[in-house]
């Protein structure tokens, strides 16, 4: 049964949206910060060939990079600002969520409220600086070096001049586009961050179809096997749409109270408890875990392999790590299960919770308030966050597994599926939240009005 909310958002008229000024404002904004990264995007490197770039890159298509490529939306294939994305933020971001958990000192900043917060955020920039600059390093050395074996040359005057600038131009990318995603986030609609990788894969979605349908026309992939592609991400997008919406709803229940009748009323209310707490998060955070330490070894593996046990180790460590192995699909499925509880025990908090319901004198029937109720709550969340985290798994890691045993030679996975689908319907959520704002608001003064009339 729907909620007054749900009831309320499904009547909403488009004619309100013309009179939502502040909510035109807003996405306007979101519009044009994409905007601004997409053009981002093409702005490459200086001292990097885009010609000979190109034809280099087109030789890796379906390895691992494409995943981090695809995620850019192709800034890495251009080479461009932005190659790295996001992607050393959000891993700076895991380091001090980590840390807030597990070390007394960062758990105590924590608490300290809006200061504590600005302090995180800032150690998550330092951290974003520093993983930045790492990954740079190893992608401008990897770039020396990248197609000498074809003939080739990505780097017009290789040496340390190169690499200083190609260092200072990604950590500048990297936090233009750190501090545009938190403009979005307070300026614009949804999360900043997310919105900039959703932008990135949609960027992809008509190059990743053209080639599915360019290597059918070549006979590269059976029709067959493009339907069945076709009809997996359909059925994806149908299983991601019902699961985002699954809720367990905990029936709370208040004291009676009097109304104006005199009779003794007991008020009911529901707590919803998400299936899919945790959102798109541990697929993205598990992503980019994996793709920092590979990114640099694919890149490291182009000057040092076959020439000393390092680089025998490297080419092991990109073997076993490659997509679609065994070892690769195992990590991800572990990532995405870990980030997926500790994530929904960062958003959820029982503890907090029983003490507001026991605040306000509202309980579960049946279960005590306090320890009771926040052991309650434990139980409940932790049985539907195993059902959340085997329905992210099989998303992310069924449709990559059977892509990768079919010999698709480009990255089409169900985690740009899970991404694209979830922020689009966060985004739509946020957008009826402030269309619902403004219609309360239009019935709050007219109220005052009438009011004021009698």
């Amino acid at each position: 049964m729907a909620s007054r909310a749900d009831q309320l958002a499904s009547n909403l008229s488009l004619a309100k949206f013309s009179q939502a000024t502040d909510l035109k404002k807003r996405l306007w904004f979101t519009l044009g910060a994409l905007i601004v990264f997409r053009f981002l995007s093409f702005v490459p490197l200086p001292g990097v060939d885009p010609t000979a770039l190109s034809q280099l890159y087109s030789q890796t298509n379906g390895g691992i990079l494409d995943i981090f490529n695809t995620f850019s939306g192709g800034s890495l294939s251009r080479m461009s600002l932005i190659a790295l994305g996001v992607m050393p933020y959000i891993t700076a971001s895991i380091v001090v969520q980590l840390g807030a958990s597990l070390s007394p000192q960062l758990a105590a900043i924590k608490k300290e409220g809006e200061s504590g917060r600005k302090k995180l955020n800032q150690y998550t920039r330092y951290g974003t600086v520093g993983l930045t600059a790492v990954q740079g390093y190893f992608i401008a050395v990897g770039l020396e070096g990248f197609g000498a074996q074809q003939g080739l040359q990505a780097v017009v005057d290789p040496g340390l001049l190169f690499r200083i600038t190609a260092v200072i131009s990604l950590i500048g990318g990297t936090m233009f586009l750190m501090w545009l995603g938190e403009q979005i986030t307070s300026r614009g609609i949804g999360n900043g961050t997310s919105l900039i990788i959703m932008a990135g894969i949609v960027a992809q979605l008509p190059v990743t179809l053209s080639n599915l349908f360019k290597s059918g026309s070549e006979g590269s992939i059976s029709g067959l096997l493009i339907m069945l592609v076709i009809i997996m991400a359909l059925g994806l997008i149908l299983l991601i749409c019902f699961m985002e919406r699954a809720q367990r709803r905990v029936l709370i229940q208040y004291p009676k109270r009097q109304t104006r009748q005199g009779l003794m009323q007991a008020d009911r209310s529901h707590l919803p408890l998400k299936v899919n707490t945790a959102g798109v998060i541990p697929p993205i955070f598990a992503s980019s875990l994996l793709l920092m330490p590979l990114t640099i070894s694919q890149f490291a593996g182009r000057t040092v392999a076959g020439e000393s046990r390092m680089g025998d180790f490297v080419l092991t460590l990109n073997q076993y790590l490659s997509h679609g192995s065994p070892v690769y699909m195992g990590l991800y499925g572990l990532g995405i299960v870990f980030f997926c509880f500790f994530y929904t025990a960062v958003v959820f908090n029982p503890e907090e919770t029983a003490d507001n319901l026991k605040r306000n004198g509202g309980f579960i029937p049946g279960i005590r308030p306090g320890k009771n109720t926040e052991n309650y709550l434990d139980y409940v969340l932790t049985r539907i966050t195993v059902i959340g985290a085997a329905y992210l798994a099989f998303i992310c890691l069924v449709p990559e597994f059977a892509i990768a045993r079919a010999g698709i030679p480009f990255y089409l996975g169900g985690t740009s599926l899970l991404i694209v689908v979830n922020v689009t319907v966060d985004t739509v959520t946020q957008i009826q939240s402030h269309l619902l704002a403004h219609q309360y608001g239009d019935l709050i003064r007219k109220a005052k009005l009438k009011g004021r009339l009698r």
